[in-house]
């Protein structure tokens, strides 16, 4: 009978020995939460431009979907056959619109949405193809053009 309470213990104490609590600091489980909310997406192409060889443009849109004054963009546009200075950031804050001329689901962004009207930049996709990206002009209508006003998803 005491080699099986002796037993038992020793049991005991090797089971208790290897069970592990895992604890995480407040601020990595906040961190954690907070990048299930944001998502960053990527668009490339290059448009048209009346005295270069084109302009290289990057969108990076920065979703933040737990609040959506958060929302923030950077594009870059790079005029290819220009020097010097042919690289221009800009970065602010987007916002979304539903419907994309006869496309009731389809989504327009809003670039500069919080900056008067002649600084804000238009994109836009159809629900069907948000792979693609197009520029749009100041009535939030496609370019329609022979040349190319629209971005890829990367």
């Amino acid at each position: 009978m005491k080699k099986f309470i002796l037993l038992a213990i020793v049991l005991f104490i090797a089971l208790s020995c290897n069970k592990q609590i895992k604890q995480e600091n407040p601020k990595t489980e906040r961190k954690k939460e907070i990048n299930n909310f944001s998502k960053t997406t990527l668009f490339e192409g290059t448009l048209p431009c009346a005295d270069c060889s084109g302009i290289k443009t990057v969108l990076k849109i920065y979703n933040d979907y737990s609040v959506s004054q958060n929302n923030k963009f950077e594009l870059i546009s790079t005029y290819e056959g220009k020097q010097p200075n042919n690289t221009f950031t800009q970065k602010g804050n987007f916002n979304t619109e539903r419907g994309l001329e006869n496309d009731p689901d389809g989504t327009i962004y809003v670039l500069n949405w919080d900056q008067p009207e002649d600084k804000q930049i238009y994109y836009g996709y159809y629900s069907k193809n948000p792979e693609k990206l197009y520029l749009l002009d100041k009535n939030r209508k496609i370019i329609q053009s022979e040349l190319n006003y629209s971005l890829i998803k990367k």
